[in-house]
């Protein structure tokens, strides 16, 4: 196990690389720990939830909802959890946007932490604080920044996903690669899918080195005043389409940084906006989709990310450089049309 640890503003995050399910007790304690997880987890490793009290979720983002809220505060209220009581997401992205927002909410705020079960999860939605939930076709609309105490990696875990969860977590993976880190978009277009899930060492060096870019980017903006901003790369356009056609966040992202690809040539003279289609196709996702783009647009201009005339939008330099790029609306709206 590889342990290190980050200071945030108001916490300090122990990361657990290499670790196993097993020492979560050693972590958490078993006492006063409630795991939260949903049944497509709890069917595929019953086992390693013996013993501990465990809320099992329905899964899927249709329940990331207010509703799966109050019903996961009745089940801690009818546990006796008060403020000692460490809440343990063990799960995909659903399950820890959802833990971490009802660990903000419960009794004015209780103690949290980490197990994902999804590559979603491991590079991503677990790292970086932001915990909600979604209303409507809006995603995440109602939630909080507050960070983990730990979080724990055990790649064992990922044996059970099916291919459609991997492509979703390259998803992540890729965006990474074209706003931060060049040299990894290279390493991407040198391997598959396959050969990550063969190889555990290449695998955990992936993991850990996108766990360290989000890190990073957060630990210089949590609150997203500036640069935290870039992970929202291929998100604005992928956010809006995602619920309305019942998408999977990886397929969703993937045709946002398309089309964010596709606006970054037109505005930023970026020039590889065919490698960056080529990679994602490579892993399994979508790329150019036909969408209601009235539809669309008109989601979009909810987004949390906007103002009343502007939202910023995340677009390529180079492979390897996101920038922030504020677009009136009325912009957008004429680029759009040419989809």
């Amino acid at each position: 196990m590889k342990k290190r640890s980050f200071q945030f503003s108001s916490k300090t995050v122990q990361y657990y690389f290499d670790a196993s399910f097993d020492q979560l007790e050693k972590i958490a304690g078993r006492e006063k720990a409630v795991l939260v997880t949903d049944e497509h987890v709890f069917s595929a490793h019953k086992k390693k939830f013996k013993g501990w009290n465990t809320i099992v979720l329905k899964p899927g983002e249709a329940y990331k909802v207010q509703q799966t809220v109050d019903v996961l505060i009745d089940q801690l209220i009818a546990l006796g959890a008060d403020r000692k009581t460490v809440l343990v997401g063990v799960g995909g992205g659903v399950v820890t946007d959802i833990t971490g927002y009802v660990a903000g909410i419960y009794m004015r705020g209780i103690d949290f932490g980490f197990v994902p079960t999804s590559l979603l999860a491991m590079v991503d939605a677990s790292i970086g604080g932001k915990n909600g939930i979604d209303v409507g076709v809006y995603k995440n609309m109602v939630g909080l920044i507050r960070q983990p105490s730990f979080l724990l990696y055990d790649y064992s875990l990922l044996s059970t996903l099916p291919l459609a969860e991997w492509q979703n977590g390259f998803a992540e993976i890729i965006k990474h690669a074209c706003i931060k880190d060049a040299a990894m978009f290279k390493n991407l277009q040198q391997h598959t899918i396959k050969q990550y899930q063969k190889d555990k060492k290449l695998l955990a060096a992936l993991v850990e080195r996108n766990a360290m870019i989000k890190t990073k980017v957060v630990l210089e903006d949590e609150f997203e005043q500036g640069e935290r901003k870039l992970l929202n790369f291929g998100h604005t356009l992928g956010h809006a389409i995602e619920n309305m056609y019942e998408l999977s966040h990886g397929q969703a992202i993937s045709v946002g940084m398309t089309y964010a690809a596709i606006i970054s040539e037109q505005l930023k003279g970026f020039k590889e906006a065919d490698e960056v289609m080529a990679l994602l196709s490579r892993y399994g996702l979508p790329t150019l989709a036909d969408f209601d783009k009235k539809k669309a647009f008109k989601v979009l201009q909810k987004d949390k990310k906007k103002d009343s005339v502007s939202i910023h939008y995340i677009l390529l330099e180079k492979t390897g450089k996101g920038v922030v790029q504020p677009l009136l609306f009325v912009q957008l709206q004429e680029i759009f049309k040419q989809f």
